[in-house]
């Protein structure tokens, strides 16, 4: 039995360098739309490539999680943890001194693999090296603190943007990287999982991110209405139909079809897929809307969107504790709703928009949004499963809301009309952000409409969320799996 304390010297060791590991990963999920307008302008890309810079690294990291937990489960979770940051870190460097987009969008999808075998690592570091008494603190002292990561996360990026540059965006993931791979082998234990046995679903996983890389790139195109686009399409639905196919017939499955068997795990995912392909495009696309129409330096663009982390970090626990009482249907209906509404209010944000009366008022209806339904929607996805089944539960819901993000930076642009340019014109900018918001509002719409309809109270006695503080935006947090 693990029997590390949190108050002794290596508790705090430990709890360092899982914090120092997911904060590389969340910041980098966060800071990069700030940086987005400056990376096109010094190496001359387009929209095209900038959607890219998101999605490649959206593509790998969503398509690879849940591999990247079952690795660490066999061969050693702190041993994938740190060969996760040193390949985090390693193609950090290259995309700080890329020359150009495609060398910045090969990077960025290297630095998904990375933040594959990083993430579920760091949680499951925590989980096997703290005494039981000690877990549950310690669980929520790291989602507290990547909460802050989170929150701080575009303001840094927005600093470094305006003064050193964006490449050290990227290039801060070297140093936090050599303090934390020392203090890794130093003072973490290694754990594996006994009980884990089987082949890796390694073409499950490879087909999964086929799918996604596919179908992003046929809907980034999509605009030129080429024979390779609609090629590519195919070969992405192809690849979607041969991923299913393989995860019904393999005996130790990434996917387990089996876990879709529940109606309401099912019902949440789809929520899941609504609200986050909402959030995806929101944010991608107001980072560049603050700067390029409103005209805010990257930092003040940044520091705009704090309102919303802070009031998730703030408030998401006793959200958790409220859906305790009241269950998860009402909240999953209300919060969309509430989203919806911040992104109509967003509408408001044009050339000279004033903070206090045009940005602030969406964005803290898009916190309180996020708040109402991010914490009851993990918590039912934990309830809607097995207790042993809850960290591949969550592993799944986390990479449905990635893939869905990722799938919405792609699809919003084309929907909305926005050309190869469109980010180098304010007007053209402003008027197809008009026509995205709306869309991702009606996208919220369906899924409170899909909540109200499907979700409904769990059983007693099910399994609750250990992270009950947190501030992502981008992914619920991520669960582990038992206890013991």
């Amino acid at each position: 039995m693990p029997d590390v304390r949190l108050a002794s010297s290596q508790g705090k060791w430990i709890l360092l360098t899982t914090v120092l590991g997911s904060a590389m990963v969340m910041l980098d999920s966060t800071v990069v739309n700030v940086a987005l307008p400056r990376i096109g302008r010094d190496l001359d890309a387009d929209l095209a490539a900038l959607q890219w810079t998101v999605n490649a690294y959206m593509v790998t990291l969503a398509g690879l999680i849940l591999l990247g937990g079952s690795l660490g489960d066999r061969y050693g979770r702190r041993k994938v943890f740190v060969l996760g940051v040193v390949w985090f870190a390693a193609a950090s460097l290259l995309c700080g001194v890329a020359p150009g987009p495609s060398v910045l969008i090969a990077a960025r999808a290297l630095q998904g693999i990375g933040g594959a075998l990083l993430t579920p690592g760091s949680l499951a570091l925590i989980q096997a090296s703290f005494h039981p008494d000690d877990r549950s603190r310690a669980v929520g002292l790291w989602s507290g603190f990547g909460g802050i990561g989170a929150a701080v996360g575009p303001f840094l990026g927005g600093w470094l943007v305006a003064g050193p540059g964006w490449r050290w965006v990227f290039l801060l993931n070297v140093p936090l990287a050599l303090l934390c791979v020392p203090v890794a082998l130093r003072h973490v234990p290694e754990s594996a999982d006994a009980r884990a046995h089987g082949r890796f679903d390694v073409l499950g996983a490879v087909l999964g991110a086929l799918a996604l890389a596919l179908l992003t790139y046929a809907l980034i195109e999509a605009r030129g209405g080429s024979a390779v686009v609609a090629v590519t399409a195919v070969a992405g639905v192809v690849a979607a139909v041969a991923f299913v196919r393989v995860e019904r017939h393999r005996a130790d499955p990434m996917l387990p079809p089996d876990v879709f068997a529940s109606r309401q795990f099912t019902a949440v995912n789809l929520v899941t897929l609504c609200v986050y392909a909402a959030f995806g495009g929101f944010f991608f696309l107001t980072a560049l809307q603050l700067q390029v129409v409103a005209g805010y330096s990257p930092p003040a663009a940044g520091a705009a969107l704090l309102p919303t982390t802070a009031l998730m970090l703030l408030f998401s626990a006793r959200s958790g504790a409220l859906a305790d009482r009241t269950g998860p249907r009402l909240p999953l209906t209300a919060g969309p709703l509430l989203c919806a509404a911040a992104m109509l209010l967003m509408l408001r944000v044009g050339a000279g928009a004033d903070y206090l009366t045009d940005v602030l008022p969406a964005l803290l209806v898009m916190g309180a949004g996020m708040v109402t339904l991010v914490a009851p929607l993990t918590a039912s996805v934990l309830a809607s499963v097995d207790a042993g089944r809850a960290g591949l539960a969550s592993g799944i819901n986390n990479a449905a809301a990635r893939a869905a993000g990722l799938v919405a930076v792609a699809a919003l642009p084309l929907l909305a009309g926005m050309g190869p340019e469109a980010y180098r014109s304010p007007v053209a900018f402003d008027a197809a952000f008009g026509r995205a918001m709306p869309v991702c509002a009606g996208v919220l719409v369906l899924g409170s409409l899909l909540a109200f309809a499907l979700v409904r109270r769990p059983g007693p006695g099910c399994r609750r969320p250990e992270c009950r503080t947190h501030g992502s935006v981008v992914a619920p947090p991520l669960e582990a799996g038992g206890r013991g």
